[in-house]
């Protein structure tokens, strides 16, 4: 489901919890809204209010780290791939077919992350590219090395693959459990609730109706952040391709 999805779910859920609680306050009999039931009300609504707060404050900054981690490793993984290209391209002429190949599965990842089709999932799955990337590592293998120059270059390439392998690996994983579905469940119940008592405890009027709708907006505001941010590859806040745009030029030189 996407984060607008998510989020208007939220806010119309929200909207119509709270419109439930004030024909629950017009319904009730007086008694039920008496000044200590409404002293109980507000200290059961506190209690749930801070535990939203604060799991709210967690998916955030959950969501919030693991955008800034994903962020972080592509340029280390863009900074990887420019230092392999130059490696090959100190070993000397016998390297270009492999370099060919390395831009080439650039180009390949490019367009599949970052696909023309902004309502296309990114694919970030490592073994789409798993027989290239292994004839890529059987050609660097099987390089004759003639000086020691070109013996240094060959076995730093070799080096740079399994860090180049495993940060794309990692990347991949951490993608797919970024956020907790249940947590987040369990805290848009919790401001269900709260409005439903919002509503219980306010006379209805128009400026009541537009708080809540401000309220109830704020929160879908927040929801929309934290989906948003658990998909850093799609979306209207997904990661920029900056870093594999630089990685095209300066690689096959």
């Amino acid at each position: 489901m996407t984060a607008f999805a998510v989020s208007l779910l939220t806010f119309v859920c929200c909207c119509a919890s709270a419109a439930a609680g004030v024909a629950l306050r017009i319904l009730l009999p007086d008694h039920h809204l008496d000044s200590e039931s409404k002293d109980v009300m507000k200290s059961v609504m506190g209690i749930i209010a801070t535990l939203a707060a604060l799991v709210l404050g967690l998916l955030i900054a959950s969501s919030k780290s693991a955008y800034d981690t994903q962020s972080n490793e592509l340029q280390q993984l863009s900074a990887s791939v420019v230092q392999l290209d130059r490696m090959l391209a100190s070993y000397g002429p016998e390297t270009r077919e492999t370099r060919a190949m390395l831009k080439a599965s650039v180009i390949d990842v490019h367009r599949r992350i970052w696909p023309e089709n902004e309502n296309q999932a990114a694919n970030l799955d490592p073994s789409v590219t798993q027989a290239e990337a292994t004839l890529f590592y059987t050609n660097l293998q099987n390089l004759s090395p003639k000086t020691e120059a070109q013996r240094h270059a060959q076995s730093a390439a070799l080096q740079l693959l399994p860090t180049i392998a495993q940060t794309r690996m990692l990347m991949f994983e951490q993608v797919a459990g970024t956020i907790s579905w249940p947590l987040l469940e369990v805290l848009i119940s919790w401001v269900i609730m709260l409005f439903l008592g919002f509503g219980m405890l306010a006379r209805p009027h128009a400026t009541i109706a537009v708080t809540m709708m401000i309220g109830a907006f704020s929160v879908a505001s927040a929801v929309f952040l934290i989906v948003e941010l658990s998909q850093p590859y799609q979306g209207w806040i997904r990661i920029p391709d900056d870093s594999i745009r630089f990685v095209l030029t300066h690689i096959g030189r």
